[in-house]
């Protein structure tokens, strides 16, 4: 039997390196019919919103195998003894368990964190109110749970949920359902119509492009993935399946465009590998260098070495492409395509020697990977920081110092400041001109009230890429130094780069209203 424990003894467990955390499905004990869904609601957007620099949370794709291997039904709930051996399968440190009802009136939930190491379980976590405010309830607990797991959480609920990216109800149901649906055809309409509900929808977005990809409507995929904003964390993913539906129908430049974005983000080799076989149906010298790229980001597999060999075939160095064969045949003996390919070089290296042409008409084609692998990499970054480090260091500084801004965004919004700090000033130190990781630093001085810091980091940020909300950051700093011809400058400039930036606008009136004030004559004596 679980000992019941104090919350703060469970933060207290955390180990330097963080913690690994699982959401299963929540129990519904309501009795009001349709509701069943809401079970499933709670891992998807608990998982979006605990974000925090030590916790990494596993997707679902992670529980459900851990289910088939157990032979559990994927819409079964399992008992508390289940759910502890669920979370040894999936190494999890801390699983969040828990329960909802409704009464008619009043939606409430209950949840509980389970401590793997200590086998204790947390005080219980309350939250409710009208079933209208499902997501505002579920975004309120992934506060409770952020904050039992990080005491000095520095941002208010009030504000966490104020940040959250605003979701209709009507939509986060067809999202779920269509989740959890395994009939590729309803899945797309449930995706569609939280699209059509809420158009701002990333993660709908995704998933509706992805299950586009996987019918083979590659022309509507691509129309999908690419509404995905390129701030959003999601967009790496995004743009992985929209450069495979783009290769797919030949359009080769979009699919190269699509595989250097997420290549400047993560040191993925199926990214690299990717971008070289677009690269290669170009015809671009480059493609060689991204092959390499992939065999040295993951030297065990055998499709990255051949696609180099090729690669080097067709640039005429035979002697490299001798060398890469034979380490396809190292790892994969019976590869056919390789002996096939084996033999073309020693008959072009003979046809060298005796003048003649390379036999190019007998090239294979390189090899596409369909795998996404961003969450083992966030998964190892997360372990080994130090492994990852490693990793990335082999990357160009421009994809490194992306990484940390990225991964700086992200902490920053969900109120680890000092966190997101470390990340923007890493990405600046290994790219000086990454005017993300200076509007992020910006913004974290503008918090910490280091507003000449943020003066310089906005200004900095500036110089290298206009955006409305560096020039909206110095206008807000000229206000409070009284300098409101600067601040009414700043805000005209944020206009003319977003006409319809609401914050822009809403400090356009401020502006507006302290120069008439300055303009105010003196009452006379």
């Amino acid at each position: 039997m679980l000992a019941l424990a104090a919350t703060s003894a469970l933060a207290q467990s955390a180990s330097p390196g963080g913690q690994t955390l699982a959401v299963v499905p929540f129990e519904n004990r309501s009795s009001a019919p349709g509701l069943e869904w809401i079970g499933e609601s709670f891992p998807e957007l608990l998982e979006e919103r605990l974000v925090a620099p030590d916790l990494y949370v596993l997707g679902r794709a992670d529980r459900l195998r851990a289910y088939d291997r157990m032979g559990i039904p994927a819409d079964v709930h399992p008992s508390h003894a289940t759910i502890y051996r669920i979370a040894e399968q999936i190494d999890a440190d801390v699983v969040v368990i828990g329960s909802y009802t409704f009464d008619g009136q009043i939606f409430t939930t209950k949840a509980r964190l389970l401590d793997m190491r200590r086998e204790r379980l947390s005080a219980e976590l309350t939250e409710s109110g009208q079933l209208v405010q499902l997501i505002q309830i579920e975004t309120a607990l992934a506060w409770d749970i952020l904050h039992a797991l990080h005491p000095s959480l520095a941002v208010s609920k009030d504000n966490f949920l104020a940040a959250a990216p605003p979701i209709r109800l009507d939509a986060f149901e067809n999202y779920i359902r269509g989740v959890t649906s395994s009939n590729p055809e309803d899945r797309i309409k449930r995706f569609r119509e939280a699209v059509r509900l809420n158009p701002a929808y990333p993660e709908a977005l995704l998933q509706l492009g992805k299950t586009y990809y996987q019918q083979r409507q590659y022309d509507q995929a691509e129309s999908a993935l690419a509404r995905v904003p390129q701030s959003d964390p999601l967009a790496r993913e995004a743009n992985f399946y929209l450069g495979l539906a783009a290769y797919y129908q030949g359009d080769f430049q979009r699919a190269e465009s699509a595989f250097e974005f997420v290549a400047a983000r993560l040191p993925l080799p199926e990214v690299y590998n990717n971008l070289g076989v677009a690269q290669s149906r170009r015809n671009e010298k480059t493609a060689a260098e991204s092959f390499q790229k992939a065999s040295e980001t993951d030297p065990n597999d055998p499709d990255y070495h051949f696609n180099l060999a090729v690669a080097l075939y067709r640039a005429g160095d035979l002697a490299g492409a001798t060398r890469q064969v034979h380490e396809v045949l190292n790892l994969r003996p019976d590869d056919s395509e390789a002996k096939s390919l084996l033999s073309s070089v020693g008959n072009d290296t003979t046809n060298r020697i005796q003048q003649r042409p390379l036999a190019n008409n007998r090239l294979p084609l390189e090899r596409i990977r369909t795998n996404y692998g961003e969450p083992a990499f966030r998964q190892l970054a997360f372990k080994l920081g130090e492994a990852a480090e490693q990793r990335l260091g082999k990357t160009s500084p421009r994809t490194h110092a992306q990484y940390h801004a990225d991964r700086g965004r992200q902490f920053f919004s969900q109120g680890f400041v000092s966190e997101a700090e470390k990340e923007f000033r890493e990405s600046i130190s290994l790219d000086p001109s990454n005017a993300a990781a200076h509007a992020g630093l910006a913004r974290v001085l503008e918090t910490n009230t280091d507003y000449s810091g943020a003066r310089v980091e906005a200004s900095t940020a500036l110089r290298l890429q206009p955006s409305a909300d560096m020039y909206l950051l110095l206008a807000r700093l000229d206000l409070r130094d009284n300098r409101t011809e600067g601040a009414s400058a700043n805000v005209e400039q944020a206009l003319r780069l977003d006409p319809d930036n609401g914050q822009a606008l809403a400090l356009k009136r401020t502006v507006a209203a302290k120069l008439a004030e300055k303009a105010q004559p003196l009452p006379q004596p």
